[in-house]
């Protein structure tokens, strides 16, 4: 059932966006933050699933064979799109995108996540499959497992390398490019995923633990906002 659903995400998603470019081609601003806002819905309402799914036998090849297989799903449909606020400020930095422009993604991003945490809430509320019972009584499930510091550490190393893989994948194929890019993330969660959750994203991380950000907001921004947008920048200034 949870497969399912998150494939027919998949095809909604796809839908909107094919609508958006053909009957908005000429309005650029509301087509980008649209098309922007409908792919991170996917890859956070997607992921929200995914979450969990975590815990189910056999653990962790389960979970990670599902992480690899949607993350190429993620990267065949939705083409064009960052969905990460980290992965905008490479075109605002070496002015490939304006700061207006990229300031409209990172809001389409922002409203995704709120979207795709409030539909997953109406969906678990359905109780459609097993792991959804109980899921809206969690509250801050606390992915932070370690302490602050490695935690922050983790997440602002882990989007050096990921940001920085995705600037070195650029000339490949794209058909090989969606799985290197797969295997990297795969290989990233199987290594903190128990720590932090590995997400190097801040609008996911947003997301996924709305909750902690209530409760913990100075932890949860440190680590989850602030650490991959510092990573972001330190790898800038390398290349």
């Amino acid at each position: 059932t949870s497969l399912l659903l998150m494939a027919g995400i998949v095809v909604a998603v796809g839908l909107c966006r094919r609508l958006t470019r053909r009957r908005l081609r000429t309005r650029q601003r509301l087509c980008t933050f649209l098309l922007e806002m409908f792919s991170t819905f996917q890859i956070c309402a997607c992921t929200n699933e995914l979450c969990l799914l975590g815990n189910v036998e056999p653990t962790p090849h389960t979970a990670l064979t599902l992480t690899y297989g949607f993350t190429v799903l993620h990267g065949l449909t939705l083409p064009g799109s960052t969905c990460n606020p980290c992965g905008t400020l490479q075109p605002m930095w070496g002015g490939g995108t304006s700061v207006r422009m990229g300031g409209l993604k990172i809001a389409a991003q922002f409203v995704a996540a709120v979207l795709a945490r409030a539909f997953m809430h109406v969906i678990w509320s359905l109780e459609m499959a097993e792991p959804h019972s109980g899921a809206l009584s969690q509250g801050c499930s606390n992915p932070i497992q370690t302490t602050e510091l490695q935690a922050f550490c983790i997440e602002l190393l882990f989007s050096v390398v990921f940001q920085l893989t995705i600037l070195r994948v650029e000339s490949i194929n794209p058909k090989y490019k969606v799985h290197l890019i797969a295997l990297l993330i795969t290989m990233l969660v199987y290594a903190g995923g128990n720590l932090t959750g590995a997400i190097f994203n801040p609008a996911l991380a947003f997301s996924l633990h709305a909750n902690c950000f209530y409760e913990r907001f100075l932890s949860y921004s440190l680590v989850y906002w602030i650490a991959p947008s510092l990573g972001k920048s330190f790898m800038l200034h390398l290349i």
